[in-house]
C-alpha cells in the first residue's frame, strides 16, 4: 500500500470516530508505523483545575497507537484495542495535546504499541504521558 493510499484509509477510519470529532481531535499524519493525532484543551475536556482532563489524554494516546498498529494491516482487517496502560507524569497544561503512537512490535495475533502525549503551551511541548498496549486485529465488516 502506498503512504498516500494508507493516509486515505486511516484518514476515512479516523473521520468515522465520533468520539474523535467530539474533542476536536485531528489527524495530522499516518505513516507504516506511526500516526499522530492533536487535540485542543477545550473547556468540556478539562479536569477542575483547567488541565487537560486524563480522558483527552488517555482518548488521543490511545488513538494514536492504535491507529499506528492499523497501518501494519492489510485493507481486510481493522483492529481494536484490548489493553492499554497510562503514565500520567505532569498535568496537561496548555493549548493543545499532541500525541505520537507507534508500533513497537507488530505480529500476527498482537500488535504492541506505544504513544507519548505532549501538552503544547506557547509553542513549546512537555511529556505529560506514555502509554503501552496491545492491539489485536479483527476482521473488516
Amino acid at each position: 500500500m502506498t503512504d498516500d493510499a494508507l493516509t486515505v484509509r486511516i484518514r476515512a477510519s479516523f473521520d468515522r470516530q465520533n468520539m474523535m470529532t467530539t474533542l476536536g481531535a485531528e489527524l495530522e499524519s499516518a505513516a507504516p508505523g506511526a500516526v499522530v493525532i492533536t487535540a485542543p484543551i477545550l473547556p468540556g475536556s478539562q479536569q477542575q483545575q483547567g488541565f487537560a482532563h486524563a480522558a483527552l489524554t488517555f482518548a488521543i494516546g490511545d488513538s494514536a497507537a492504535g491507529y499506528a498498529a492499523l497501518t501494519t494491516m492489510d485493507e481486510t482487517m481493522e483492529v481494536v484495542t484490548s489493553e492499554m496502560k497510562i503514565n500520567l507524569m505532569r498535568p496537561g497544561i496548555g493549548d493543545r495535546l499532541v500525541a505520537r503512537g507507534r508500533v513497537v512490535h507488530a505480529g500476527r495475533r498482537l500488535v504492541v504499541v506505544s504513544a507519548e502525549v505532549m501538552a503544547v503551551k506557547d509553542g513549546q511541548e512537555k511529556l505529560i504521558a506514555l502509554l503501552q498496549g496491545t492491539c489485536t486485529p479483527v476482521p473488516a465488516d
